[in-house]
Formats: C-alpha cells, sequence, structure tokens
C-alpha cells in the first residue's frame, strides 16, 4: 500500500449517530515522499545515540525511573491531570487532600509502565498485554468504573459534551476486537518490509482511532510507543518517551491524527511523528549529559568534604537518584542509621547545596534533590 493511496476508513450509520470505521492497516506499506526517507534516517540515528548513552551511563536503572516519572506525570497532563514531578515523587500522606487524585492518577501509570516493561521479558506487545497494564492504570483511581482492563462494550466519542456533537466517533465497540487484532497481527508480522518507527507511528495513529477503551486510551496508546520499541530491541532501556514533545505540540499532534481520518494523510501523520522521535532522543542525550554532570559535581567534589562521612554520603546520593523526595525517618530506614545521624547528613547535604527544605515546618520536614528534579522538568 502506497501512502498516497491510503483511506483511512469510512462512516457506519449507527442510531442516530455515525461511528468511523478504521481501514486495516496489516500490509506492506511504500512512499514516494522523500522527505520520510530523510527524517527515518535522522529519528534512526539519534534513536541509536540515546540508547548507546542508556547502555553507558552507571547504574541507569536509577535514573530510567526518574524518566518513567516524567512521563508519567506529562502523559497524564495531556488528559487534564494537575501534578507535578516534586509531587510526584512525594508518599501520599504529603500529598494535599485536594490533589490526591490526579497524584493517584499518575502513580497508576508509573505502576502500569513498570509493569508492561518488566513483562516484556516474556510477552510480547499484544492485546492481551495492554489490557493487564490498561487495568493497572484505571483500578483505584477515577477511571475504575470504566472497565479497567477491558475493550469498551459501548460507544465513545472524542470531544464534545455529548455524542450528538462530538469531534470524532471511534468505532462501534463491536469492531474493536477485530480492529485491535489487525493491529496486533501489523506489529509483529515478520512477512512485511516496513521500518519500526513508520511502523509504530502508524500502530499509535491507528490506536487513538480505534479508541479500544473506555478511557486512558491516550495514556495507553503512547506507552504503545516505547513498548514497542524496547521489544524490537530498538531500544536496550525504556528512555524514549514521546509525551514531553507531544505536549508541548498537542494541537498540531490531535490535528494530525485528525488528517489522517478526515484527509486521509498518513504521510503528515509519519512526519510529525518521525520529527518527534528525533526532538525527544535529542532532549533524552542532553539528559543523560546533564545528570553525568551533576553527578560528577556532587559526587567527585561536594561530597569528598564529608570525611568520614562520606560512605554514608555516597549511600544516601544513592538513594537520591530513585527517591529525590526524603525525611530524615526515610534516610535513617533505608539506610540502616538512627534519626540524629540522619539528621545530620540531612544538614550537611543541605549547607552542601544538594538537598533543600520544602515544608517550611519545623517536624515532618521533606527535602528535595531540586537540581536533579530540574533536569526532569518539562521544556516549555
Amino acid at each position: 500500500m502506497d501512502l498516497k493511496d491510503y483511506i483511512s476508513g469510512g462512516y457506519t450509520q449507527q442510531f442516530q449517530y455515525k461511528s468511523f470505521t478504521p481501514s486495516l492497516i496489516n500490509k506492506e506499506w511504500i512512499w514516494t515522499e522523500p522527505k520520510i526517507n530523510t527524517l527515518l534516517a535522522e529519528a534512526n540515528l539519534k534513536l541509536g545515540e540515546l540508547n548507546a548513552f542508556s547502555l553507558y551511563v552507571p547504574d541507569v536503572d536509577f535514573f530510567i525511573r526518574m524518566h518513567i516519572v516524567k512521563e508519567a506525570t506529562t502523559s497524564s497532563r495531556i488528559e487534564g491531570t494537575r501534578t507535578e514531578v516534586e509531587e510526584v515523587v512525594l508518599k501520599e500522606e504529603d500529598i494535599h487532600p485536594e490533589k490526591k487524585d490526579d497524584w493517584k492518577e499518575v502513580q497508576n501509570y508509573i505502576a502500569a509502565m513498570n509493569y508492561a516493561v518488566e513483562q516484556l521479558m516474556t510477552l510480547p506487545v499484544s492485546t492481551r498485554l495492554l489490557k493487564e497494564t490498561h487495568r493497572i492504570l484505571m483500578t483505584g483511581a477515577r477511571g475504575e468504573v470504566k472497565l479497567p482492563g477491558e475493550f469498551r462494550t459501548s460507544q465513545n466519542w472524542i470531544g464534545g459534551s455529548s455524542i450528538k456533537d462530538a469531534v470524532f466517533i471511534p468505532p462501534h465497540h463491536s469492531e474493536v476486537g477485530e480492529q485491535m487484532g489487525d493491529l496486533e497481527n501489523f506489529l509483529h508480522n515478520d512477512q512485511i518490509n516496513v521500518p519500526p518507527l513508520v511502523r509504530v507511528a502508524i500502530a499509535h495513529c491507528q490506536f487513538e482511532t480505534i479508541h479500544p477503551f473506555l478511557d486512558g486510551n491516550g495514556r495507553i496508546g503512547r506507552l504503545l510507543i516505547t513498548l514497542y520499541l524496547v521489544n524490537q530491541k530498538l531500544m536496550a532501556k525504556p528512555t524514549l518517551y514521546l509525551s514531553a514533545y507531544l505536549e508541548r505540540h498537542k494541537s498540531v499532534y490531535y490535528d494530525n491524527l485528525m488528517l489522517v481520518r478526515t484527509s486521509n494523510n498518513l504521510t503528515q501523520w509519519i512526519k510529525f511523528f518521525l520529527v518527534a522521535v528525533i526532538e525527544t532522543s535529542k532532549d533524552g542525550i542532553e539528559s543523560f549529559r546533564q545528570i553525568l554532570r551533576l553527578r560528577d559535581e556532587i559526587e567527585g567534589k561536594k561530597i569528598l568534604s564529608l570525611g568520614k562521612k562520606l560512605p554514608k554520603a555516597k549511600e544516601l546520593m544513592t538513594l537520591l537518584y530513585t527517591s529525590p523526595a526524603v525525611s530524615s525517618a526515610h534516610i535513617a530506614e533505608k539506610l540502616g542509621i538512627s534519626i540524629p545521624t540522619a539528621n545530620a547528613l540531612i544538614q550537611d547535604f543541605v549547607q552542601l547545596g544538594i538537598l533543600r527544605e520544602t515544608t517550611g515546618a519545623k517536624r515532618n520536614r521533606i527535602f528535595l534533590f531540586y537540581d536533579y528534579l530540574k533536569l526532569f522538568h518539562d521544556k516549555k
């Protein structure tokens, strides 16, 4: 199928509305647009550089946890939550009551991502894996009444206050099983020659058009991209997350998805997607460079002044890379030291400019590894 000949699908009359039935995608795709070749080459190059960094950085899994925190925060924000990275790393009891629902949704997303990545050791990217990931995403959050872990059994819609004024109405729920089966087969069809980045670009667009769940489709659809690239071994570690780029270009992201449905313009969507991979890879590479610089500054200079406290200071640094919000009780428990010793270590780290107190209280104080957290703020 040449991209220029692509027909996105058609409308099917339902009772009092028309739903959109997308064309099946499990076929070999070709194109004559030279720009796709140029962007594809650059995207593969940058993704390779990012992958190399993830293999080069010592203890990279510490930092990948924060990449996942950032992705969960940003991907959830696209869907309307308002939680910042600094809040996500706090414990539930330290979250303001008005923000607990948003905090819970982001925590669910982190749990869902961690589960899905771990399952890739034994499972391919599949409808089974996506359903189970969706179950974790939705359980105990605001979407728990919307069939966690199951494809929808009723009609949904995108935009508008009701189905009558909807911007887009996905396929009827009776079609979801066939559509998702075709998508899964496309992802794993080794009889066709479609580059992985083009394949997952088409798959993400198709997933969002099918909208197979009652809620959480955006988050699962964006996670699908990372899972597929890890599954195909284009990435040794899950370090590419597109949500920050897609949030910065949210209107263009949605416009390009709609252009596929309304104008059959799959070419433009693929070009946008490849640019997102290029720019996100560049950002990821720079993040790893900044992490290494910060690590060298602290571990190679600042904490060396602590003398006999140095062994515990190094242990605390290891803890901070995975838990950049700490209390004296937390440190005492994790490092196996007394509360007074933990407090003394915290004060050393405050004086060195590594930790920053956030509550202003005299008791139950929380300290942030602020310069590290800043590296995971979204670019504006």
